[in-house]
């Protein structure tokens, strides 16, 4: 069993959340030139509508279950018989 601090706790949930928001970043991305639409001075390969604040909160989310799951795992004795 494992004693998490404020400190430890965060800087894994920072850990968790970053690599959870590079694994939603590219969800649903739609480039320039398959929407039809490129900007004049940009690649047609540039996101057309990034929608990065609905991702922010589905990385959240998703990193906050995760969390969960690695604080329960680290604070109890399941880890121990392995």
């Amino acid at each position: 069993m494992i004693d998490i601090g404020f400190t430890f706790g965060v800087a894994i949930y920072g850990m968790i959340w970053f690599v959870t928001l590079f694994t939603v970043l590219p969800f649903g991305v739609v480039t320039q030139d398959e929407a039809g639409d490129v900007e004049p001075g940009s690649p047609g390969s540039a996101p057309a509508n990034v929608r990065i604040g609905r991702k922010l909160l589905i990385t959240t989310f998703i990193s906050s279950v995760l969390f969960i799951i690695v604080y329960w795992l680290l604070t109890s004795d399941i880890l121990v018989g392995i």
